[in-house]
C-alpha cells in the first residue's frame, strides 16, 4: 500500500522539514489580522466579479422592456432579443482569450484593474443608447470585462489565500456574482432600463479603488524574479507577526522548478494536460447545465409559463435563492468537500431541470398567439406561446424548480469548477489554461443563448429542460471519474499530485 502523498518526499515534492510550520498557537496569534488582510484583498478583486453578475442578468428586466418599448429604435424583435441575450458570451469568450496573454504579461491584479476600461465604456453606452448597436457594444464590452475578470479573479484569490481558507474565499467570486445578479433583479423593480446601467458604474469605480492598494500575488512575482516584493506582499498579507518564511520558500521552491515556459511536447506530457482536461471538460459541463440561458432569459421564461407570481417577483426571488445557495457552499466548501458538493449540485440540478420539463409538457395548454401578428413584430413570450392564467398552487412549480435548479448550482458547479480550476491547473500553464477555460467556457454559452430561443420555438420549452437534465448525468459520472478531491492541500501538494499520481493523495 502505499503511502500518503502528505508524507511523500522527493524531487517533486518536498515537505521542509527544516523548517516546520507554523504551531497552531502561533497562527491562532496571527490569524485575525491575516484573515483581515487576505479577506480585504480578495473583497476588492471580487468587486469585479459583482459586476460581471450584473451585467450577465442584465437582459432580464431589460429585453421585456424593450419587446414593448415605444422607441422605433429601440424596439426588440425575437430575433434582436436573442443576439442583445447572447452577445455577452461573445465578449466574455473575447476576454478569457485575451487573458490567456494578460494574466502573464500584467499579472493578476493589474488584468482585473484593466477590465475597468470596457466594463465602464459598456455600461455608458447602454445607458445612452439610442440605438441596437449602442446596445449590443455596449453588452459585447461588459461580457470582455466579465470574461476577463473570470479568468483573472479566481486565479488571484487561489494565490494569495492560505489553504484552510481558500476553499470559502474560492467562492466569493461566485458568491460576489450572484449577489451582482441579485442587485440586478432587485433594482429592475425600481429603476427604468437606462438607469439599470448607470448604477452597474459604481462596483467597476470602487474596485479600482480598493485595488489600488493591495498587493499582486506572490506566486505571480516570484515568476517574474520579484523576489523581495514578493516576500513583502506575502508578509502583508499574512500580518505583519506571521512568520511567512515556510511558506515563502515552499512557493519560491516550486516556482523555481517551473520558471521555464510550457513547449508543446511538454503541454502533452499527463501531469500538464490532465489537469487543464479536467479544467476545461468542468467549465464545459458547467455551462452545458443550462445556467446561462436560464439566467439570461429568467424573466421571459416565467412570462412564458404559468405562475402564480409576477415574473419580476419571481426573477427576484430566484436571484435570492440564488444568493443563499452560494453562501452555503463558501461555509461548507472546506468542511464537506469539493466532490461531494458537486455530487449533490449534479443531483439538485438534473431533478430541477426534469420538472421544469415535465411540468411545461404536461401542464397547462398554451393560448394560441395572435395569428396576424408577424413573427419578427412578436415578443419571445408570445412566440414560446405563454400558458393560460394560474388557477392554483401547482402554478408554484416553475417557481419551485427554478429555485432548486439555482440552489443546486450555486452550491457545487458554479463556484466549485471556478475554484477548481485555479486549483488544478499548473503554475507554468495557470495564466494560459485559465484564459482557455474560460474561452471554452463562453463561447459554449454563447451557442446555447443564441440557440436557446430558435430551439423554443421549434420545439417547445420542454426540449431545453430535458436536455439540461441529461447533462447532469453525465455531470455526476465524471465527477466520481475525473475531479480529485482538493479540500485542505496546497497548490504545490496538488500539483505533485498531477505529477506523481499518488491516489492515496484523493482519500
Amino acid at each position: 500500500m502505499q503511502e500518503p502523498l502528505l508524507g511523500a518526499e522527493g524531487p517533486d515534492y518536498d515537505t521542509f522539514p527544516e523548517r516546520p510550520p507554523p504551531s497552531p498557537g502561533d497562527r491562532a496569534r496571527v490569524g485575525a489580522l491575516q484573515n483581515k488582510r487576505v479577506f480585504l484583498a480578495t473583497f476588492a478583486a471580487v468587486l469585479g466579479n459583482f459586476s460581471f453578475g450584473y451585467a450577465l442578468v442584465y437582459t432580464s428586466p431589460v429585453i421585456p422592456a424593450l419587446e414593448h418599448s415605444l422607441d422605433p429604435d429601440l424596439h426588440l424583435t425575437k430575433s434582436q432579443a436573442s443576439w442583445f441575450g447572447s452577445v455577452f458570451t461573445l465578449g466574455a469568450a473575447a476576454g478569457g482569450l485575451s487573458a490567456m496573454i494578460l494574466n502573464d504579461l500584467l499579472g493578476r491584479k493589474l488584468s482585473i484593474m484593466f477590465s475597468a476600461v470596457p466594463s465602464a465604456a459598456g455600461y455608458a453606452l447602454m445607458a445612452g443608447a439610442h440605438g441596437l448597436w449602442m446596445l449590443l457594444l455596449g453588452r459585447t464590452l461588459t461580457g470582455f470585462a466579465g470574461g476577463l475578470t473570470a479568468a483573472c479573479i479566481p486565479v488571484y484569490v487561489s494565490e494569495i489565500a492560505p489553504p484552510g481558507v481558500r476553499g470559502a474565499l474560492g467562492a466569493t467570486p461566485q458568491l460576489m456574482a450572484v449577489f451582482g445578479s441579485l442587485s440586478l433583479y432587485t433594482l429592475g423593480l425600481l429603476l427604468p432600463w437606462r438607469w439599470l446601467a448607470v448604477a452597474g458604474e459604481a462596483p467597476v469605480l470602487v474596485m479600482i479603488l480598493l485595488l489600488s492598494f493591495m498587493p499582486n500575488s506572490p506566486r505571480f512575482l516570484l515568476s517574474r524574479g520579484r523576489d523581495e516584493e514578493a516576500l513583502q506582499a506575502l508578509a502583508w498579507l499574512r500580518g505583519v507577526d506571521a512568520d511567512v518564511h515556510w511558506e515563502f520558500e515552499q512557493i519560491q521552491d516550486n516556482v523555481r522548478r517551473q520558471s521555464s515556459r510550457v513547449s508543446w511536447a511538454e503541454a502533452r506530457a499527463p501531469h500538464m494536460c490532465r489537469p487543464i482536461a479536467v479544467a476545461l471538460l468542468m467549465r464545459f459541463l458547467q455551462q452545458l447545465t443550462g445556467i446561462t440561458p436560464i439566467l439570461v432569459y429568467l424573466q421571459s421564461i416565467f412570462d412564458s409559463t404559468a405562475v402564480l407570481l409576477p415574473p419580476k417577483d419571481d426573477a427576484a426571488i430566484v436571484g435570492a435563492m440564488r444568493l443563499l445557495s452560494v453562501l452555503i457552499a463558501a461555509l461548507t466548501m472546506d468542511l464537506a468537500g469539493r466532490k461531494v458538493l458537486l455530487f449533490v449540485s449534479a443531483a439538485i440540478m438534473f431533478a430541477a431541470n426534469l420538472t421544469l420539463g415535465l411540468y411545461i409538457h404536461f401542464g397547462p395548454r398554451p393560448v394560441s398567439p395572435n395569428s396576424t401578428a408577424g413573427l419578427e413584430s412578436v415578443s419571445w413570450g408570445d412566440l414560446a406561446q405563454p400558458l393560460a392564467a394560474p388557477t392554483s398552487y401547482l402554478t408554484l412549480v416553475p417557481l419551485l424548480a427554478t429555485m432548486l435548479f439555482i440552489m443546486g448550482y450555486a452550491m457545487g458547479w458554479g463556484p466549485i469548477t471556478w475554484l477548481l480550476m485555479s486549483e488544478v491547473l499548473p503554475l507554468r500553464a495557470r495564466g494560459v489554461a485559465s484564459g482557455l477555460c474560460v474561452l471554452a467556457s463562453w463561447l459554449t454559452a454563447f451557442v446555447l443563448t443564441k440557440s436557446f430561443l430558435p430551439v423554443v420555438s421549434a420545439f417547445g420549452l420542454q426540449v431545453p429542460f430535458f436536455f439540461f437534465a441529461a447533462i447532469c448525468l453525465v455531470s455526476l459520472v465524471f465527477t466520481g471519474c475525473c475531479v480529485p478531491e482538493t479540500k485542505g492541500r496546497s497548490l504545490e501538494q496538488i500539483e505533485s499530485f498531477f505529477r506523481t499520481g499518488r491516489r492515496s493523495f484523493l482519500r
